[in-house]
């Protein structure tokens, strides 16, 4: 009969993650009440609202683009089930963020002010970028 002192056991296996690298945050270049545009994908050219950011998968849902149908079931008596559509997150890096002076897509850089403050700046106008009021 074979020892089995070498072989790993459940618990040994739920204490180490292999995926732990997967789920860092990456930094996005947008925020949640962004106004941006489609580049890439089946909603090209569409304008929308950033509602949400996710970073860790470095997706962000705008309002309006990737919609798709949710078959849902009732969960409680009053409550009707049915398909319903909704916004799905779609990459970052498909989206561009809208200058607010020409209203054209640009690209955005980080830069530091006297006082210390970080700020975004547009790479088009080179104008700053106000954070949206959440």
């Amino acid at each position: 009969m074979r020892d089995l002192k070498y072989r790993k056991t459940a618990k040994d296996r739920l204490t180490t993650n292999r995926h732990a690298g997967n789920r860092e945050r990456v930094s996005v270049h947008v925020a949640k009440g962004d106004t941006v545009r489609v580049m890439r994908g089946n909603d090209k050219g569409k304008e929308g609202t950033v509602l949400r950011v996710f970073p860790k998968t470095n997706r962000v849902l705008v309002k309006g683009v990737h919609i798709v149908k949710k078959h849902r079931a009732a969960r409680s008596a009053e409550e009707e089930g049915g398909i319903r559509e909704m916004e799905a997150p779609i990459a970052a890096s498909n989206v561009m963020l809208l200058d607010p002076k020409s209203g054209a897509p640009t690209r955005v850089a980080r830069r530091i002010d006297k006082d210390g403050t970080k700020e975004r700046v547009s790479v088009k106008s080179g104008d700053s970028i106000p954070m949206a009021t959440r």
